[in-house]
């Protein structure tokens, strides 16, 4: 590639990343409107149904979240009645988030949310999931020690 060309905006693969993210977030916007979630409460609760009753530590290392993000949206969802946080006997240091029944009802309220997301794209959804498991490959690539 000419060294004019590997500068330019279009051919930096992490302006395409970023310029995606924005754009299915926009699209997650509407539709996650239904449930008064935020795309970031939302995930939350993707990782919560999928294991309940983890570290705060352990689920924001799964969602790539640090404290300072994680720990206002954890109290709003608290507020809202979809989980508790509470001490872990062990160690008190720890909190434990749990999803509430109501947290577990609100699933049901989310199952369409993935199929609904992808006729939005106006891609395939063969084409959605394999560009996601290609998204995922690389993301284990540079999660993996070198």
């Amino acid at each position: 590639m000419e060294n004019e060309e590997k500068f330019r905006l279009d051919n930096q693969l992490c302006f395409a990343f970023y310029a995606c993210s924005r754009e299915i977030i926009k699209l997650y916007r509407p539709i996650l409107a239904e449930l008064d979630l935020t795309y970031t409460q939302y995930i939350t609760m993707l990782a919560l149904w999928e294991k309940d009753g983890v570290p705060v530590k352990e689920l924001g290392a799964r969602l790539y979240l640090d404290s300072g993000t994680l720990t206002p949206l954890l109290k709003k969802l608290e507020s809202s009645g979809y989980i508790t946080r509470t001490r872990n006997k062990s160690d008190e240091r720890n909190l434990v988030i749990q999803l509430t029944e109501e947290g577990r009802r609100l699933k049901e309220k989310a199952e369409t949310i993935p199929e609904r997301l992808v006729e939005c794209t106006n891609a395939a959804p063969e084409e959605v999931i394999s560009l996601r498991d290609q998204i995922q490959s690389l993301l284990r690539k540079m999660d993996s020690p070198t």
